[in-house]
């Protein structure tokens, strides 16, 4: 209870014992303001805390907002670099089959025919350049590594400088930005 409902009833109970006369009761006006004084400031510092926990709460929102725009814009920028990486990844093998026919052609001698599909292949690969697709660099000899490497197999060699080391390329890797979308196939000297 507070100390103004105890006050009213000590001051009921004095007037029911007078008889009805109203007297006042002997409470020090000072003590009161005290009371009242200690009470309104728990109240003006609950006030101040609950300020501050929604401002704190105001700010950890926006923060929050704010990462969520950094990362859909992110996502969003990495969607449009790599926007064509299904169909780009379906015409790696037509590049492969450019290359096979390029080889043959180039053993029949047929100089004609082999310099229609070279500008043929030379506009297909620079397209697909322009649109962000680059060639893993791979040759003999590089050290196999299995992050950009596809191991297909592994054959005993008989130089010693040559474990673990890329023997042969089968197939071109490729990546598109920093991406790669297909590993280069090696064999790897065990």
């Amino acid at each position: 209870m507070s100390k103004k409902s105890k006050s009213q009833e000590v001051e009921e109970e004095k007037e029911i014992q007078n008889n009805g006369e109203t007297v006042m009761p002997d409470v020090d006006v000072a003590e009161e303001t005290e009371g009242l004084a200690e009470e309104e400031v728990p109240v003006e510092e609950q006030l101040r805390e609950e300020l501050a926990k929604e401002k704190d709460k105001f700010l950890r929102l926006f923060a929050e907002f704010e990462n969520f725009k950094k990362r859909t814009s992110k996502e969003r920028m990495d969607l449009f670099k790599t926007a064509g990486q299904e169909v780009i990844v379906s015409l790696l093998p037509v590049m492969d089959d450019f290359d096979r026919a390029l080889k043959e052609i180039s053993k029949a001698g047929d100089k004609e025919l082999f310099k229609g599909v070279e500008l043929i292949n030379n506009k297909f690969r620079e397209t697909l350049k322009n649109k962000g697709l680059e060639e893993v660099e791979v040759a003999q000899g590089d050290v196999f590594d299995a992050e950009i490497h596809d191991a297909v197999t592994q054959i005993p060699t008989p130089d010693k400088k040559m474990k673990g080391k890329v023997i042969d390329v089968i197939e071109k890797g490729f990546k598109l930005g920093e991406r790669i979308i297909r590993h280069p196939k090696v064999v790897v000297g065990n």
